[in-house]
C-alpha cells in the first residue's frame, strides 16, 4: 500500500499534515519553531497576545503623557522615559521573524474577553504575515449578576468584531462550559468564525497550605483529556457547514490519539503538552504512528478517515450520548472480576 496522504485543509489553508503545534513557548521561539517545521508540523499557533497586556500598557502610556502636563517647557526632563516598543510591537516583530524562518502556515493568537482596545491588532497581525488568527476566548463566568445569555452575547460580540476587522480567517478557541454548546457553536460560526478549536484548557489553581498562597502551576495534559473534544467534535461535525474547520486540542499525545480525532471529524489536531515533554522532534514519531495506523487499517489518506465516526450515522445526538452514558456506567461493573 502506498504511503497515506496527510494533506489537510484547515481554515482554508493547505497543510502538509493535520498535526499542528498549538500555543506554547516552543511556537513563540524562532529556534524551536524551526525545529517544529523541520519535524514536519502542519502549522504553528503562536502564544497569545493578551488583551490585558495591551490595555494595561495603553493606560500606562496615557498616564505617562499626563505627567507634568502643566509644567513649563524648560522642564522637559521631568517627563518619564517611555519604551516605545510596546508588547504588541514585540509580538508583531516576533511574528515576522518566525514567519520568515519557517515554511509552514503561522497562526497568530489573541486572548480577549471584551470588544474594543485590542481589535486593531487583529488586522495588524495579518499585515505582519499571519496566515490566520486564533481568537482565544478565556472567560470564567464568576459574576452572579451575569446570566448565560449575557456571557454568550458578550463572547459573540468579541468574535464578530475580530472577524470583521481581521483580513485572514479566524478560528475561535472555546471553553467547554457553555450550557448549550451545539447552539452556541453554530452562533459563533454565524458570527464569522471560519473554525472552532475545542477546547480551551482552564488551569486550576492549587493552595500552598504552609504559606497559604495560591499556586499557579502548569499541569501537562494526558490522553485521558482527549475524550471531551472527541465527544463534541463528533456531535458538531454533522451539524455545522463542511466549510467550518474543527480542531481538536487537549490530550493528543500519539498518532493513535490523532487518528481518533480525525475519525470523529477533526480537520486538524493540535499538540502542546507532548511536545513540551518530549521536544519538537516528537512530531516525527507521532506522524509515523499516524501513518502506520492508516496503513494497517487500509486508509489511503487522512481525508478518508476524517469524519468516519461522527454522529452522522448515529441518529439523534442526545439519544446517542445517553446510551454512551449508560454504557460507561456499566463498564465498571462489567470489568470487575
Amino acid at each position: 500500500m502506498t504511503t497515506p496522504n496527510l494533506d489537510t485543509r484547515y481554515l482554508g489553508l493547505t497543510l502538509r499534515s493535520p498535526l499542528i503545534a498549538s500555543p506554547s513557548p516552543l511556537t513563540g521561539d524562532v529556534d524551536t519553531a524551526r525545529r517544529l517545521a523541520a519535524a514536519g508540523v502542519g502549522a504553528l499557533v503562536l502564544p497569545s497576545l493578551f488583551e490585558e497586556e495591551i490595555v494595561a500598557e495603553e493606560v500606562g502610556f496615557a498616564r505617562a503623557l499626563e505627567m507634568g502636563a502643566d509644567v513649563q517647557g524648560e522642564a522637559s526632563s521631568y517627563f518619564p522615559t517611555m519604551n516605545l516598543a510596546t508588547v504588541a510591537d514585540q509580538y508583531l516583530a516576533n511574528l515576522e521573524r518566525i514567519k520568515k524562518a519557517v515554511n509552514v502556515p503561522v497562526i497568530a493568537s489573541i486572548n480577549a474577553t471584551t470588544a474594543g482596545a485590542w481589535s486593531r491588532y487583529a488586522a495588524m497581525m495579518a499585515g505582519a504575515g499571519a496566515d490566520a488568527l486564533e481568537l482565544n476566548v478565556y472567560r470564567l463566568a464568576a459574576n452572579p449578576a451575569l446570566t448565560a445569555q449575557d456571557v454568550e452575547a458578550a463572547t459573540l460580540e468579541v468574535v464578530a468584531e475580530a472577524c470583521r476587522v481581521a483580513t485572514v480567517p479566524v478560528a475561535v478557541k472555546l471553553s467547554p462550559y457553555f450550557s448549550a454548546m451545539a447552539a452556541f457553536a453554530r452562533q459563533v460560526t454565524q458570527a464569522g468564525a471560519a473554525g472552532l478549536v475545542l477546547f480551551n484548557r482552564f488551569y486550576q489553581p492549587d493552595i500552598d497550605l504552609e504559606s497559604m498562597d495560591v499556586l499557579c502551576r502548569l499541569e501537562l495534559s494526558t490522553s485521558v483529556e482527549l475524550g471531551l473534544p472527541l465527544r463534541w467534535i463528533a456531535i458538531l461535525r454533522p451539524q455545522l457547514p463542511a466549510s467550518v474547520s474543527l480542531a481538536a486540542t487537549s490530550g493528543v499525545h500519539s498518532g493513535r490519539d490523532a487518528a481518533k480525532a480525525l475519525a470523529v471529524g477533526a480537520s486538524a489536531v493540535m499538540m502542546t503538552s507532548e511536545l513540551l515533554r518530549s521536544g519538537p522532534e516528537r512530531l516525527i514519531a507521532v506522524e509515523e504512528e499516524l501513518r502506520t495506523w492508516l496503513v494497517e487499517h487500509e486508509y489511503e489518506s487522512a481525508d478518508q478517515l476524517r469524519g468516519s465516526m461522527s454522529q452522522t450515522a448515529a441518529g439523534d445526538g442526545e439519544v446517542f450520548e445517553r446510551v454512551n452514558y449508560m454504557r460507561t456506567l456499566r463498564s465498571w461493573a462489567d470489568a470487575r472480576p
